[in-house]
């Protein structure tokens, strides 16, 4: 059985309305459960908006019970991912900039409401995560322990951050931002996709802890299918990693560089106030610079980076070296390239100058000349980069040294 919490006036109708938050439910065939779910909801407010994603069964007659809410139905059912768009639509309809999700199975306590509301006003605007502890909460499901930990460590990868609970539906939305947006996914996936691109608009991304409830397996009504949606799910991950390494990164790399008035500053931060040695710092520039270069166009950060974690590198320095492949430097290390495969040919190189226009042709015919060339560019560059790094730091701490010697306290 479920147990009970009190209701705390520290989430009135009022603290909701000034915030202009709502509470989104959306609902597929919950109807033992729903009715509860808004009972919950309706201590705190009575801004609700349930969605109910094509039930069969009595879930439009429990609804039906509550006139005081908003609820959008449709038939047939679609999926979570729909019925969330669905909502996040509603919401911006009515008004309210944000919208807080909770699911209709009964895992999640209304009486967790009031710390959206706390976390939102601390630090507005923010999506804002209810965190469960996976570790403490009993009869949790292996896959979905497993699912927390998968998720967690693609979000991290994705966007930077690390986020104790990527898979909670209990969550607080920015709508503005939102509905810049045009989202893809329909079904479990569009909770991942949602907040990855909320991320990546610059949007914190913060938490609170929650109460969850799993019942016991005999009990338990679930709508995800293992396979399926696992799958979906992993597809997804897929496309925004190559989105991030080919697009997201370098983007926040230019923004960074020219928004930055003391970037010149910061980068010499980054190089000598970090706990590696100086040959670890080399490492990871001269690595960065290598897996800039050599022939894996698109992919060079997407191996690159777990190499550096994997070598203990200075992930930081790799990436910002591995930028060495910015679109304006490609058509100069495409040009290097073929000039120094050149002498690995043999009297079949073919010739290069920045007279001569080169074509998709050209390359397909003499991909070879290319692939030797860059990746002795590569080895060249990955030789200069730890040269320069290694000696420059070794000025630098030279130079800090001596001040140092030269003022004494």
């Amino acid at each position: 059985m479920k147990p009970d919490f009190p209701s705390t006036v520290a989430g009135s109708p009022e603290r909701f309305s000034a915030l202009e938050v709502c509470v989104i439910i959306p609902t597929y065939n919950n109807a033992a459960s729903i009715g509860d779910v808004i009972t919950g909801v309706l201590r705190f407010t009575t801004s609700i908006i349930v969605v109910n994603d094509g039930s069969t069964d009595s879930t439009t007659a429990v609804l039906n019970a509550f006139p005081g809410i908003t609820v959008v139905s449709y038939m047939p059912n679609k999926g979570k991912g729909v019925a969330l768009r669905t909502g996040f639509r509603k919401a911006l309809e009515m008004g309210y900039k944000y919208a807080i999700t909770i699911d209709s199975d009964g895992q999640h306590f209304a009486k967790d409401l009031p710390l959206f509301l706390d976390k939102l006003e601390q630090e507005s605007p923010a999506l804002i995560m209810g965190s469960r502890n996976m570790e403490q909460t009993a009869n949790v499901p292996g896959k979905s322990s497993f699912g927390h930990k998968f998720s967690n460590f693609w979000f991290k990868v994705e966007t930077g951050i690390s986020c104790p609970d990527t898979q909670t539906g209990y969550r607080l939305y920015p709508l503005e931002p939102i509905g810049r947006m045009r989202l893809f996914t329909r079904k479990y996936e569009l909770e991942i996709e949602v907040i990855v691109r909320l991320a990546w608009a610059g949007v914190p991304v913060t938490w609170v802890p929650i109460t969850v409830y799993y019942p016991p397996k005999e009990e338990r009504i679930t709508h995800f299918r293992p396979f399926k949606d696992f799958s979906r799910i992993s597809v997804l991950n897929t496309v925004l990693v190559l989105i991030t390494f080919l697009y997201i990164k370098p983007r926040d790399f230019f923004r960074w560089l020219f928004t930055k008035k003391n970037w010149k500053q910061e980068l010499r931060q980054r190089l000598i106030n970090t706990n590696e040695s100086t040959v670890t710092k080399a490492n990871s520039m001269a690595f960065g610079a290598f897996m800039g270069i050599i022939p894996i166009w698109g992919f060079q950060l997407l191996v690159g980076i777990p190499l550096a974690h994997f070598m203990r590198m200075n992930k930081a320095l790799f990436i910002l070296a591995a930028n060495i492949s910015i679109p304006p430097m490609i058509p100069l290390i495409v040009f290097l390239s073929y000039k120094m495969g050149k002498p690995l040919m043999r009297g079949r190189a073919m010739e290069l100058s920045f007279n001569k226009q080169l074509t998709l042709k050209d390359i397909s015919q003499n991909l070879e000349q290319y692939l030797y060339g860059s990746i002795l560019l590569a080895v060249l560059a990955a030789l200069l980069f730890w040269i320069l790094t290694f000696f420059i730091l070794k000025l630098t701490r030279k130079q800090k040294t001596s001040l140092a010697n030269s003022n004494p306290e």
